[in-house]
């Protein structure tokens, strides 16, 4: 059985977002699909109220940032992300991938997960395409797919 609702997530991006099709309004159809996966009720669950929770976050009002801003992260978070996460998060900031706004989502989105467990750098990759797709109505396919390159690459591309 695989477990914790990263997991569910996890498979529900590469499941639905390679493919042609969209994801179904249909949640019964994709617990079905999950519960096939393996995955229990309950962490299927947690992993739609994350997914809702993330939509309705687009709701929130943008936070104005000064460019001279620097996030200070809690104990909480900094046990969550280590040095690196929070570097690389950093990094996409900088490089226009993320706006402030973004960033404090990824960053509620990875507090939101089920545990308090340090996530890891592909876990937490995973969470920052997640926010992506969900905010792509200002991006066309071309920006994702190459942010998508930035987030996923062995080694970040440096940019001049």
């Amino acid at each position: 059985m695989k477990e914790g609702i990263i997991d569910v997530l996890m498979y529900i991006f590469s499941s639905y977002i390679d493919s042609d099709d969209t994801l179904p309004e249909n949640r019964e159809s994709i617990d079905a699909d999950l519960r096939d996966a393996g995955f229990k009720t309950d962490e299927i669950d947690k992993a739609f109220d994350w997914l809702d929770d993330l939509a309705l976050a687009a709701d929130t009002p943008s936070i104005e940032q000064s460019i001279h801003a620097i996030r200070i992260y809690t104990t909480r978070e900094q046990a969550r992300m280590d040095k690196r996460i929070r570097g690389f998060l950093m990094f996409l900031e900088h490089s226009g991938v993320l706006t402030p706004n973004l960033r404090e989502l990824v960053i509620n989105r990875i507090m939101a997960l089920d545990n308090d467990m340090p996530i890891d750098m592909d876990e937490f990759k995973w969470v920052v395409m997640m926010v992506l797709f969900n905010h792509a109505e200002d991006q066309d396919e071309n920006t994702l797919l190459h942010y998508e390159d930035i987030v996923f690459a062995d080694h970040p591309a440096i940019f001049h």
